[in-house]
């Protein structure tokens, strides 16, 4: 019984969702995993990087990389995103 009502009060949660909203909520999403994989580039780049004017940039970049990440995770929690959410999004997008 609990399940059902939790069920229940998401879809009444979701139809208030306009698709504008869905659309930026899908905005906000892809930029978290773009930021994301850039903050994996960069930290990939500092294990590599061998000369201090390399080592110089790649901190650089990662310092970048790690605020844009915490950026875009706080807009994203402003939206009370979640994988789990941005998943049933994208399965009603693909079935019209």
């Amino acid at each position: 019984m609990k399940i059902w009502w939790k069920q229940s009060k998401k879809q009444e949660e979701e139809a208030y969702i306009t698709a504008e909203d869905q659309e930026r909520m899908w905005h906000v999403f892809l930029d978290v995993q773009r930021s994301q994989m850039e903050w994996e580039r960069a930290h990939l780049l500092f294990q590599e990087a061998t000369g201090q004017d390399q080592i110089d940039y790649a901190i650089y970049m990662l310092e970048a990389a790690e605020r844009k990440y915490q950026m875009n995770l706080k807009q994203a929690k402003q939206l009370n995103l979640d994988g789990a959410r941005m998943q049933y999004i994208e399965q009603k997008r693909e079935n019209g």
